[in-house]
């Protein structure tokens, strides 16, 4: 018999309201006994069942939900299920011949908190980052292969957050291994180079396909400078549009090497790119010193902010990085700026490109606003699942 969580009294406010998280603060009691990753029964203090979910002593997320149905069992059919209903959702969105590279599982929004999946043509990339799911990797693995019988699966379970469940890093081939973790994927017809053993991520950016596709349709005749360019696509995408020239600038070596031979892939024209290995906070600078401008800047970086101790400083950084962004842009030129950090919400990142504005000397007008890609939805009981924002910034 499964163990039992008890929540304190009036904890359960937000189960009720389908939210997949019971936090160690909510639990008055433990009722039997339960390993990391197991499956529990969580209760109201008067013993009523609540949901079922996974188990994590180590972790301030103590229990994180797979359902609210006392009936169900969380088995192999279980994951089957779950696995099988996102995977219609996508199917609805792309046509498979014109965009390949799909996250097919998105954690909390897809009713699997901590399973991310990721496929890339014919490579499935599989991410478990809580104890839940990764006590569960036989089910998931099982249910992917019945799913797509064709597809080599490949487990990126290295990301930090693992840590605060008490897990370690893994990384390998679970099913039909390959001598290499490269796969070119096609999206709205580009093709990419991915390497979903050693990219980012699990091997790429695809959250950030529809902002692509905006730049592609914003970019003919300008000039660009493609910030934290990583494997060069947001290039790609210009140029296809029609872009006179573009620079992509990050500071690996491995990534601007993979963003040539995505040109090159693409067939595109190289003497319209340069390849600049820098530090982009420093190069900002080092432009506007210059008096270079460019007719249009995409500002993509990493996270600035992994927990709410970080927020402030997040927003200096973004406020700083703006700023310089905005001073290099034509008059009448374009920026197309983001944050992925899940903390900044959308009304405070538009104020912070506002308040960059001002400091910049520069007016801007918010002309399109972005956000992460179809198949990373936000479920209406989990409003974190909302974490790409973005603008089209004409500034004047």
């Amino acid at each position: 018999m499964a163990a039992s969580i008890i929540l304190q009294a009036d904890r359960d406010k937000s189960l009720k309201r389908r939210h997949p998280w019971v936090f160690s603060k909510a639990v008055k009691q433990v009722k039997g006994h339960a390993n990391s990753g197991e499956t529990v029964t969580v209760r109201s203090v008067d013993g009523a069942f609540i949901a079922s979910g996974a188990y994590s002593p180590d972790s301030q997320i103590r229990v994180r939900v797979w359902s609210f149905d006392e009936t169900e069992q969380i088995d192999a059919g279980f994951f089957l299920r779950r696995i099988s209903a996102a995977w219609q959702v996508r199917q609805q969105l792309f046509d498979l011949t014109k965009t390949n590279g799909i996250r097919v599982v998105a954690a909390e929004s897809d009713g699997l908190p901590g399973v991310t999946i990721d496929l890339y043509h014919d490579i499935l990339v599989v991410q478990l980052l809580s104890a839940g799911a990764d006590y569960q990797r036989a089910h998931i693995v099982a249910a992917l292969r019945q799913i797509f019988p064709e597809q080599s699966i490949y487990e990126r379970s290295d990301v930090d957050v693992r840590k605060k469940e008490g897990l370690a890093p893994v990384t390998g081939w679970l099913h039909a291994p390959r001598d290499s973790g490269e796969v070119t994927i096609v999206e709205n017809g580009m093709q990419i180079l991915v390497d979903v053993v050693n990219g980012h991520k699990t091997g790429f950016y695809l959250d950030q396909r529809d902002s692509r596709a905006a730049a592609a349709r914003y970019a003919k005749d300008k000039t660009v400078l493609n910030c934290f360019s990583y494997t060069g696509t947001f290039a790609v995408a210009a140029l296809s549009g029609g872009a006179a020239h573009v620079i992509n600038a990050d500071m690996s070596e491995l990534a601007l090497q993979t963003a040539k031979r995505n040109a090159q892939l693409n067939r595109l024209d190289l003497s319209k790119l340069d390849f600049t290995k820098a530090d982009v906070f420093k190069l900002l600078r080092q432009y506007k010193e210059q008096g270079r401008e460019f007719d249009m800047v995409i500002l993509d970086p990493p996270k600035f902010a992994e927990s709410k101790a970080q927020l402030m400083g997040a927003c200096r950084g973004y406020k700083d990085i703006n700023r310089v962004a905005m001073q290099i842009v034509k008059k009448g030129g374009l920026l197309l700026t983001f944050s992925c950090s899940g903390l900044m919400e959308d009304s405070l990142f538009q104020k912070i490109v506002a308040d960059a504005a001002l400091d910049a000397g520069r007016d801007c007008l918010f002309i399109e606003r972005l956000s992460q890609a179809t198949d990373h939805p936000i479920a209406s009981y989990y409003p974190e699942g909302h974490y790409l924002k973005g603008w089209v910034c004409l500034i004047r």
